[in-house]
């Protein structure tokens, strides 16, 4: 008998609707890129798109065999990590980041797999208690183009993976070139640590050792631009078939 795919949720991302008539809709819609899809249907799992509502974190989580939270062109609420300022640049989806949390939190509680790609990655860490720089030009001196000026499916920059993590054991790989698209990045992990950094010394990738599989990266490896990013989704899959 053949062995059913893991059945993989996948975050979605929203929109008011456009007042003017044009757009898709006038009322609130979802969105996602279909390469989040593809890149888990293509590793062997069995993507299912995740509606906004943290009460329904627990009975989704109940379902599924792993999760995948998304990016976005949004940020955390700082206050969500005790910052007692905004930057001007912060902008938010509450119900989206509400229901995030809801199923990051659930998710680390039970052992569910996880991987959180961009935002999401970001999104972890504040889960598991960590802060987030606001504005990178703004902190960080001499930083990259974080938010690359060049296509999202080719490489922005590279990262360097620390040694001996799980990221390490997932690519095989010690250096990769990623796309890279944010302007905030994991400042405390809180209780993960941090497992991939670019040149500038900006966080790349976080992980929770105490987790049997919690990932998060700050590029899109569903555009797969190297064998990396491909192995991420695979490991991903293979743990949540594994359970």
């Amino acid at each position: 008998m053949t062995r059913s795919r893991p059945l993989i949720g996948v975050t979605l991302d929203s929109e008011a609707g456009s007042q003017d008539g044009r757009g898709y809709s006038r009322f609130p819609w979802y969105a996602l890129r279909c390469n989040y899809m593809d890149a888990i249907a293509d590793a062997g799992g069995l993507p299912v798109a995740l509606p906004h509502g943290a009460d329904l974190a627990p009975p989704l989580l109940a379902r599924l065999d792993g999760l995948v939270i998304t990016g976005g062109a949004f940020d955390v609420d700082p206050a969500l990590y005790g910052a007692d300022q905004r930057h001007d640049s912060v902008t938010l989806k509450t119900d989206r980041t509400g229901a995030e949390l809801a199923l990051a939190r659930g998710a680390i509680t039970s052992g569910l797999p996880v991987l959180g790609i961009c935002g999401g990655q970001q999104l972890l860490a504040v889960a598991l208690g960590g802060t987030l720089i606001q504005h990178i030009p703004d902190v960080v001196a001499g930083a990259l183009a974080h938010e690359q000026p060049n296509p999202r499916n080719e490489a922005g920059h590279d990262v360097d993976i620390l040694p001996g993590t799980l990221l390490a054991r997932v690519t095989g790989a010690t250096r990769i070139a990623v796309n890279s698209a944010h302007h905030q990045a994991v400042c405390d992990p809180g209780r993960a640590v941090i497992s991939a950094v670019a040149p500038d010394g900006v966080a790349e990738a976080i992980e929770y050792p105490d987790h049997p599989f919690c990932l998060g990266v700050q590029w899109h490896p569903e555009f797969a631009i190297s064998m990396a990013d491909r192995h991420i989704f695979s490991a991903l899959i293979e743990a949540s078939g594994s359970r």
